[in-house]
């Protein structure tokens, strides 16, 4: 199933997608056969004939309701049907199976709110004040998810079919034939020999693997069972370990040039070139990396954590082998070439995917078997399988969930409770919106929380004049932090269960180390040039500011000293972080000025008492 899945893939990156519902309904029905084998119900129990006869039936209905959409796609597009009794059992079955997958594979928070959703549309007539809306029935709410391209078989399934799943497999081929020992490997060479090197390894190796993974979670579970354990070899503390790897993970979903699987989502929804959404993430990426790797640096010095010894470091002549980087480099040129000859996102996934196999046979002949090559191709597909059932399910039930949230208008009437709420103020808004995608977002996978607080939260912000690609950056940051933020923090809760410690502690960690990420987002409303627009002087004053922050906080919350007087550091850069923020041309600059003078009085007392 998942090289049935892997090829159906693989054709349409290269010679094109069939008609928008064909090939949503042909990628679901895949999606959820895979997933039902993938997932087995009550797998080892007594009731497993139980759990195998739910499965069939589930698989059965969504197979059917998929062929049927296939069959009668003309007259769905054409006709705007009426829904009968048949459509009905069709889409209950359908969405049944979706809600199920959805529980089997990132818990049960994501269905139940997608099943609140189909409540809130279907009894909405009953409930008081300002929750109350003109109801819909069975027929119209079927009519809504199942007949037309607003439902199940939106937008969101339509990138999923398209866009991302080109892109879930090339990552999973590219990690699978020595892209991710060659990440690893690179990781362990830049970062090894310096302060910290064990917690900068986590941050390069997991910030790499996290722009293809497309999930925090599953960034932590596969790149910490290497860096957590190292790092506690080496005496970090266990907390402290964890809550690097969870940062670092959450941080490749915001780091171009892939940024997991919600920037082709955001690229859609804003209605702007994939292009522009990995250049406005751009700098706020770097600042996040940056601001990670001061902190650890930071508190490395401080505890005087151990260094990664030279001989487990690989020699720069292994790590720069045509074996080991030239399928990552064949896979990043074909991709690059896709882009430069204006070619889709999926068909340049596609140029990536044949450079990356081409590059792989070449590299490994006489070294490798044609078997022990092809089983690392297959390994690849099934990794991809697993990745594209996450995906599929979480965003057709997010597009179930949308469309239930537009039918009813609750978007539209949580936008005008906050900016009611916020009334003129931006600031005051954009702490309201913040706040909320937090709560919103937690427990859900990065790209099905960003697809709620869109839906929900960013008009909030346009209604007070943030530009619409701000808006939708400013809501996808907040949601992607909450994977780290407590209470709900699931990221830090898989890197503790990874280090054996408390997770209240790694949670702790986590928000001082990624503390820069809370700011970031703000720092889009104040300053134009963070996103790369309004020149090269808002350019230049952004990426000042960030570079005070980057330095303030950190050194702040670690408390190692600046200026050699602990009162006058928390003023010097209290004072700095304040400036930073402040919407003014020229508070940067003064706030560079304040920390550079503590520094250099600093430096002029560690000398006087050498």
């Amino acid at each position: 199933m998942a090289l049935l899945t892997g090829a159906f893939v693989f054709y349409t990156a290269a010679f094109g997608a069939f008609e928008g519902l064909i090939q949503r309904a042909i990628f679901l029905a895949l999606v959820i056969c895979l997933g039902f084998a993938i997932y087995p119900l009550g797998q080892g129990r007594s009731w497993r004939w139980l759990g195998l006869v739910v499965d069939l039936a589930l698989m059965a209905i969504s197979v059917a309701a998929c062929v049927y959409v296939v069959v009668n796609y003309d007259r769905i597009m054409t006709e705007l049907p009426w829904a009968t009794p048949l459509d009905m059992v069709l889409t209950a079955g359908l969405v049944l199976a979706v809600l199920e997958l959805a529980r089997r594979t990132v818990g049960v928070i994501f269905p139940l709110l997608v099943l609140v959703g189909l409540a809130y549309a279907y009894f909405g007539a009953s409930l008081p004040g300002a929750l109350r809306h003109r109801g819909f029935d069975a027929y119209y709410i079927t009519e809504t998810v199942f007949l037309g391209d607003l439902g199940i078989w939106g937008m969101l399934t339509g990138v999923a079919a398209t866009v991302i799943a080109a892109f879930v497999l090339f990552g999973a081929l590219l990690l699978h034939t020595g892209g991710g020992q060659a990440f690893i490997d690179l990781a362990m060479r830049l970062g090894g020999r310096q302060a910290g090197g064990a917690a900068k390894i986590a941050t390069i190796a997991s910030g790499l693997f996290g722009m293809i993974s497309g999930s925090s979670v599953a960034n932590v579970a596969t790149t910490g069972n290497f860096t957590i354990p190292m790092m506690i070899r080496l005496g970090y503390p266990r907390p402290f370990a964890a809550a690097v790897e969870a940062v670092a993970s959450t941080g490749g979903q915001i780091a171009p040039p892939i940024m997991g699987a919600a920037a082709f989502v955001m690229a859609e929804i804003v209605g702007v070139p994939y292009t522009a959404i990995i250049s406005a993430a751009l700098l706020p990426a770097i600042l996040f990396y940056v601001s990670v790797f001061v902190t650890v640096h930071l508190v490395s010095v401080q505890r005087g954590l151990a260094l990664v010894p030279a001989q487990e470091l690989p020699p720069w002549r292994q790590i720069l082998a045509a074996r080991r980087i030239g399928p990552v480099v064949a896979a990043l040129t074909g991709l690059g070439i896709g882009f430069w000859m204006g070619r889709s996102v999926s068909t340049s996934a596609f140029y990536g995917i044949v450079g990356l196999l081409a590059a792989f046979v070449l590299s490994q002949a006489g070294r490798l078997s044609l078997r022990e090559m092809g089983q690392r191709v297959l390994t690849g597909f099934e990794d991809a399988g697993r990745g594209l059932v996450i995906i599929g399910v979480l965003l057709a039930g997010a597009q179930i969930l949308v469309s239930m949230v537009n039918l009813t208008g609750a978007g539209v009437a949580l936008s005008t409770a906050i900016v009611a709420w916020g009334g003129s103020s931006m600031a005051l808004v954009a702490l309201l919106v913040g706040v909320v995608c937090l709560v919103m977002g937690m427990g859900l996978p990065t790209t099905a929380a960003y697809v709620l607080v869109a839906a929900v939260l960013a008009p909030a912000l346009t209604e007070v004049g943030v530009p619409l690609l701000t808006a939708h950056l400013f809501v996808f940051y907040f949601a992607t932090i909450s994977v780290i933020t407590p209470p709900v923090c699931v990221a830090v809760f898989v890197g503790a269960g990874i280090a054996n410690t408390g997770w209240m502690a790694a949670a702790g960690e986590a928000v001082r180390l990624g503390a820069m990420t809370y700011v970031v987002p703000f720092l889009l409303l104040i300053y134009p040039g963070m996103v790369l627009e309004g020149g090269n002087l808002a350019v230049v004053d952004a990426l000042l500011a960030g570079v005070v922050l980057v330095f303030a906080i950190p050194t702040l919350l670690s408390r190692v000293p600046l200026s050699g007087w602990r009162w006058l550091d928390i003023v010097l850069l209290s004072t700095a972080i304040a400036l930073a923020i402040w919407p003014h041309p020229s508070t940067p600059f003064i706030a560079a000025a304040l920390l550079a003078f503590g520094w250099l009085m600093g430096r002029n007392r560690r000398q006087v008492a050498t």
